[in-house]
C-alpha cells in the first residue's frame, strides 16, 4: 500500500540518560499546516480502501436498522415529575422528558437535537433542584470535555440569563430554598498551556439570576493544583461535603464544613489511603462506601464528633463478591455486587441487616441505580450481550419488581448464546471471559473472532449490549470480551495487579485469551481481531507490538500510545497515578518504555492489518497519539497489511457522539473487518 509521504525529524529526548528518538513529534501540533495536509492525505487514504468495499451500503442499512429503536434513560423522580431521557430511533442525542405518571403522556424539558444541526452539541450532565423547579444542565460541544451549564426554571419554561463556563466533569448541588447552588470549575483556560488548562478547580456558589463573575469562591487549594473538588450538600442540608480526588486515583479524600455555623472545611478524611464513597448522614453520623481494610468494599459509618479510625463502625462488611455501587432509597442500602463480572442487587437495612436480594431476569449488568432516602422505588437499568437495556422499578412497598421500559430493539436473541468461561494467564492467574456466538458453532479454528478489552483504570468490562457486535454475530462471527486485569471485577487487588509495574500483566492476559481462542480451536491468528478503545486503545496496540503475528486484524480507537509524553497533553498528567512519571521516576521511564507501543514498533516487522481511530477534537486523549502510532507502523511495516488512521471530525472521545456519527464508525469499523478476512455481511440462515 503507498502511504503518504511522511516526514522525520531528529528529535532526541534524554530520560535518565538514556536517548529517546521523536521523529514524529511533528505531528504534536494539530494547527501547523504541515500536520493537516499529511492528516487529510491519511483520511483520503482510508476512505478509499473503506469506501471500495462493494458491500458497504448494505452494511451501513443493517446498522442503521439495529439502531433504530427507542432507548430510555433510568427516570428520577423529583417533586410530583418523573424524568427521563428518551431517544427515539434514529435521533442524533437523547431528548430529556418528564411526567406524572411513567404509563401517562410525557413532555419535552430539552431537546439537544435543536441544539446544533449535526448533533454535535449534547446534553452532558443534570442536576435537578430536589422539588423538580429548576434544572441546571451541562452541554458539550463536539464531544469536548469541556461544558457549559445554563440554567432553567421548569415550570415557566424560563431559561435564566447566565451561562458558566470551564467546567469538566461538573458536580453541582442545590440548596433547598431555590436561591442557588454550589459547583466546580476550573480558571478561565485562555492562553495557559493545554497542560495547565484543567489544573487549579474551584469550589463556587452561585446565585441564580446573577452572572458568573459574581459568584463566590467556597474553596481552593493552591498548594494541591491537580485535586477534583465535587461538592454536595446533605439531605438535611446543613453540611456541604467535598468528595475530593487526584486524577484517576480511585482512593479519595473527603471534607465537610457546618452550614449552620461557616467556617473552614474540615479534612475528615485526608490520607488518600482508600477510595470513601459518601451515601448520606443521620445528623454527625456519616455513611461511606470505602474501600479501607477492604479491597472489595464495605458500607461503615463515621461519627464525625468522634472521627477516630477506633470509632468507626463496620455495617456492611467485605464479602466475597466485590462492592461496587451503593444508594440509599427507602432509608437503606441498595448494594450492587459484581461477582465473575456480572451484577446483582442486594437491600440492606439502616442497621447494616441484610434484607433481601432483588432477583434480576439474567446474568448482565446493572446501569445507573436512581432513587432517594425518602422515596419507596427505585429505579435502574439492565443489559447483556443479547438484551438491549431495559428498565425496572422496585417498590419497597410490594416488594415487587416491575418493568418500566421494556426493550424494544426487535432484536431476536434466540439464535445466539453467552457462556463464560476462565482461561489461565502466564503467571497461573485464573481470568474470566465471555464468548457470544452462533448456538452450533463449529470449532474448526475457522470462525472469525472479534476480541476486546480494557484493562485499567479500575474500570469493570460488563455485558452489554451493542447494535455493533449484534451485526458481528449475524455475519458469522465471535465476540470475546476479556475480564482482565486492571478493571475491579475483583476488587482493587485486581486493578492494582494491572497497573504501574504490574501493567505488562494487562497485556499478558490479553495476549492468554487470544491464545485460548485459537487452542480451543475457535479461531487462528488469521481470523482473529482484537479491539480497543482509549486505555484499551493502548491495551490492543501493545499487544500487537509484542505479538504481531498473533492478530489477523486490529482496531485501536482513540489509543493511548505515546507512554513518555502521555502526561504532557491536557488531562494526561491525571493518569500518572495509573501508568507512572517517566520522567520523575527512572523505573517507572524503563516500565513505560518497555511496553510503550510507540516506542517499540519495530522496522522491518510484519503488522498485522491495523485500523486506528481518532478524533480531531478528543481533548482526552488527544488524536496525536493515533497519529504519532499510525506514522511509525506505516514506516516500519514490512508487510502488505493496510495501516490505516481515521480522523473523525467534530468529534472528541466518544461521549455525546450524535447517532449519524456512530453508525458511520460502526460501518467502517465492521468494513474493515469484512475486507481483511473476506467475509460476506449478509446475515446468514439460522436454522
Amino acid at each position: 500500500m503507498q502511504y503518504p509521504p511522511t516526514k522525520r525529524d531528529t528529535v532526541v529526548d534524554i530520560y535518565h540518560t538514556i536517548s529517546v528518538e521523536d521523529p514524529y513529534r511533528w505531528l504534536e501540533d494539530p494547527n501547523a499546516q504541515e500536520t493537516q495536509v499529511w492528516s487529510e492525505a491519511q483520511n483520503a487514504l482510508t476512505r478509499s480502501f473503506l469506501d471500495s468495499f462493494p458491500k458497504r451500503d448494505f452494511v451501513k442499512q443493517r446498522l442503521t436498522t439495529l439502531m433504530n429503536y427507542p432507548r430510555y434513560g433510568v427516570p428520577q423522580r423529583k417533586g410530583k415529575h418523573y424524568f427521563y431521557t428518551h431517544l427515539a430511533g434514529l435521533q442524533n442525542q437523547p431528548v430529556l422528558k418528564r411526567c406524572t405518571a411513567l404509563d401517562g403522556p410525557a413532555t419535552v424539558v430539552l431537546d439537544p437535537n435543536r441544539f446544533s444541526s449535526d448533533g454535535t452539541v449534547a446534553l452532558e450532565n443534570i442536576f435537578f433542584h430536589k422539588d423538580g423547579s429548576l434544572l441546571a444542565y451541562a452541554i458539550s460541544q463536539n464531544g469536548s470535555d469541556w461544558q457549559e451549564i445554563r440554567i432553567l426554571q421548569l415550570e415557566s419554561g424560563q431559561e435564566y440569563k447566565e451561562t458558566l463556563r470551564w467546567c469538566r466533569a461538573p458536580a453541582l448541588t442545590w440548596k433547598d430554598d431555590g436561591s442557588g447552588f454550589y459547583y466546580n470549575r476550573y480558571p478561565d483556560p485562555t492562553g495557559l498551556p493545554s497542560d495547565e488548562q484543567s489544573t487549579n478547580m474551584k469550589v463556587y456558589w452561585h446565585r441564580l439570576g446573577t452572572p458568573q463573575s459574581d459568584d463566590i469562591l467556597v474553596y481552593e487549594r493552591p498548594d494541591a493544583k491537580e485535586l477534583h473538588f465535587a461538592p454536595l450538600l446533605t439531605d438535611d442540608q446543613r453540611y456541604l461535603t467535598l468528595h475530593v480526588t487526584h486524577g484517576t486515583d480511585i482512593r479519595s479524600r473527603f471534607y465537610y464544613r457546618d452550614e449552620t455555623t461557616g467556617g473552614d472545611f474540615i479534612r475528615l478524611l485526608d490520607d488518600n489511603d482508600a477510595p470513601y464513597t459518601f451515601l448520606g448522614n443521620d445528623g454527625p453520623l456519616f455513611y461511606f462506601l470505602t474501600g479501607y481494610n477492604a479491597p472489595r468494599n464495605r458500607i461503615i459509618a463515621i461519627d464525625i464528633t468522634q472521627p477516630e479510625r477506633e470509632h468507626w463502625r463496620e455495617l456492611v462488611p467485605e464479602q466475597e463478591a466485590t462492592l461496587t455501587n451503593a444508594l440509599m432509597v427507602n432509608d437503606q442500602f441498595v448494594l450492587c455486587y459484581t461477582r465473575d463480572a456480572h451484577n446483582s442487587l442486594s437491600l440492606y437495612r439502616h442497621d447494616g441487616t441484610f434484607e433481601r436480594e432483588i432477583a434480576l431476569p439474567m446474568p448482565g449488568t446493572v446501569l445507573d441505580i436512581a432513587g432517594t432516602r425518602t422515596q419507596s422505588e427505585l429505579f435502574f437499568g439492565f443489559t447483556s450481550f443479547l438484551a438491549a437495556p431495559t428498565i425496572y422499578r422496585y417498590d419497597f412497598t410490594t416488594h415487587t419488581l416491575a418493568l418500566v421500559f421494556p426493550d424494544e430493539s426487535g432484536f431476536q436473541a434466540e439464535p445466539y448464546e453467552t457462556r463464560q468461561i476462565f482461561y489461565t494467564s502466564k503467571d497461573g492467574t485464573r481470568v474470566p471471559m465471555f464468548l457470544t456466538h452462533k448456538k452450533g458453532l463449529v470449532l474448526d479454528g475457522q470462525n472469525p473472532v472479534l476480541l476486546y478489552g480494557y484493562g485499567g483504570f479500575a474500570i469493570n468490562m460488563m455485558p452489554s449490549y451493542s447494535p455493533l457486535v449484534v451485526a458481528w454475530l449475524e455475519s458469522g462471527g465471535v465476540y470475546a470480551l476479556a475480564n482482565i486485569r486492571g478493571g475491579f471485577e475483583y476488587g482493587d487487588e485486581w486493578h492494582r495487579a494491572g497497573m504501574l509495574d504490574r501493567k505488562q500483566n494487562v497485556f499478558d492476559d490479553f495476549i492468554a485469551a487470544a491464545e485460548w481462542l485459537i487452542e480451543q480451536h475457535y479461531t487462528n491468528p488469521k481470523r482473529l481481531a482484537i479491539y480497543g478503545g482509549s486505555n484499551g486503545g493502548l491495551l490492543v496496540s501493545a499487544c500487537m507490538t509484542q505479538r504481531p503475528e498473533l492478530y489477523g486484524a486490529v482496531l485501536a480507537s482513540v489509543p493511548v500510545t505515546d507512554m513518555l509524553r502521555f502526561h504532557k497533553f491536557t488531562v494526561g498528567r491525571y493518569w500518572i497515578p495509573e501508568y507512572g512519571n517517566p520522567e520523575a521516576s527512572e523505573q517507572e521511564f524503563k516500565t513505560l518504555y518497555a511496553y510503550s507501543p510507540l516506542h517499540n514498533v519495530r522496522e522491518q516487522t510484519v503488522y498485522p492489518p491495523t485500523l486506528l481511530l481518532t478524533a480531531d477534537t478528543d481533548d482526552r486523549v488527544v488524536p496525536a497519539h493515533a497519529k504519532k502510532f499510525a506514522a511509525a507502523l506505516q514506516t516500519a511495516n514490512a508487510g502488505e497489511a493496510p495501516i490505516l488512521l481515521r480522523i473523525e471530525p467534530k468529534a472528541g472521545h466518544g461521549h455525546g457522539k450524535p447517532l449519524s456519527k456512530q453508525i458511520e464508525e460502526f460501518s467502517d469499523l465492521l468494513i474493515f473487518l469484512y475486507k481483511t478476512f473476506e467475509i460476506d455481511p449478509e446475515p446468514q440462515k439460522t436454522d
